[in-house]
């Protein structure tokens, strides 16, 4: 299979998950990386055998067809407005963009210049996500009329030793966590109609309890606590909760109810994860996990525990879909109306009104067990 050249700008730690698992997947090869801070951008190309060069020059390289972004926040949509204008594919790390008017700017650039776009998370794309997608669709919960999806921590100023942008307008739980399940929310439901939100933040700062800076304090500047009601046009009623104000739950991440049973799904930020079904009887029963690639544990976390990470899966689905002509799942107008999704809560949480939304889309293609390999080398 032909193969695509990709160039990464924004050297931090997640540069290291694209470095280490794009090889993983058909399509791709990261061929160089930049970033501001050139030390950086050199260790990096260091570490893992690649091309390091000035932001300038990766966006000019000839080898380059798709730039990743994994800068920081703030700037995404600045930098994939550059990428864009270079007459690059771009596909960045979550969130897309901060507003919807910017993540309109880059639709009408993408399509002006006949370029693709995409968005993390892929995490939707799990071997357990598309189990549960299977699920529904085969209408083994009956009608779903509504589900929760529930994010739920103390934030991360506990373990980040430079968490401000954590706390500024464009973050907090709802932009930086919610990409995630809000993402899974469109692949199992479609398109959502109108929010409702009730917003608040339990304290004006926050302490850092890591690194050099431990004990400090900084602002926050954005809710803290969002809890959303979301209407889908299929008729699904969701409580979404993201918060950065909890020590501890015992709240599941996701939970479908349908006029058949409920469908108990594991945290969409990451790949696999078990799946539980109680039904009439109300009996809770382990689902049998697929045999699909994206949901086998290759990876340990922090904590000692396997999981599933083919993050670049998302990536791979856009350079494959470049080369066959079709859609790739992680695109521009599934991001977008994301976005549009947090921030009309963000907006509901300021007016105390419900917020109607201006964008639209379809859901994404599902993934079975041999399409999924398909991506893999």
């Amino acid at each position: 299979m032909e193969k695509l050249g990709l160039g990464i700008i924004g050297c931090g730690n997640i540069s290291a998950a694209y470095l280490r698992l794009a090889p993983l997947f058909k399509g791709l090869q990261v061929r160089a990386v930049a970033d501001m801070n050139m030390a950086a951008a050199q260790a990096r190309a260091d570490e893992f055998g690649v091309q390091a060069q000035s932001v300038d020059d990766l966006l000019a390289n000839k080898s380059i067809d798709i730039i990743i972004n994994l800068t920081i926040p703030d700037a995404h949509y600045p930098i994939t407005k550059r990428i864009l204008e270079a007459g690059k594919h771009a596909y960045s790390e979550k969130p897309l963009v901060l507003t919807l008017e910017q993540g309109e700017t880059l639709r009408a650039l993408a399509a002006a210049k006949g370029l693709r776009v995409g968005c993390a998370p892929d995490t939707f794309m799990g071997g357990a996500h598309q189990q549960a997608r299977a699920m529904i669709d085969e209408g083994r919960l009956g009608t779903i009329t509504a589900a929760v999806a529930c994010v739920q921590n103390h934030g991360p100023e506990g373990w980040h030793p430079s968490p401000e942008f954590f706390f500024l307008p464009g973050a907090g739980p709802m932009l930086d966590l919610g990409p995630y399940y809000v993402a899974n929310l469109i692949n199992f439901f479609g398109p959502v109609k109108r929010v409702g939100a009730l917003t608040s933040s339990a304290t004006p700062t926050r302490t850092i309890g890591s690194g050099a800076r431990k004990g400090e304090q900084i602002a926050v500047k954005t809710p803290t606590n969002i809890h959303a009601l979301l209407e889908f046009v299929s008729g699904v009623t969701v409580n979404l909760t993201t918060s950065w104000d909890v020590w501890h739950h015992k709240r599941n991440h996701f939970e479908l109810y349908g006029t058949e049973g409920t469908l108990y799904v594991p945290d969409p930020n990451f790949f696999g994860g078990p799946l539980e079904m109680a039904g009439a009887d109300k009996v809770l029963t382990p689902i049998a996990p697929w045999d699909h690639p994206f949901g086998i544990v290759n990876q340990t976390n922090g904590q000692g525990e396997g999981v599933a990470n083919y993050r670049t899966a998302g990536l791979a689905d856009m350079a494959v879909a470049l080369i066959e002509g079709r859609d790739h799942r992680c695109s521009l107008d599934r991001t977008l109306h994301g976005v549009d999704v947090m921030t009309a809560c963000l907006t509901s949480g300021d007016t105390g009104q419900f917020v109607t939304l201006t964008t639209t889309c379809t859901r994404p293609a599902a993934l079975s067990p041999n399409e999924a390999r398909a991506l893999l080398v």
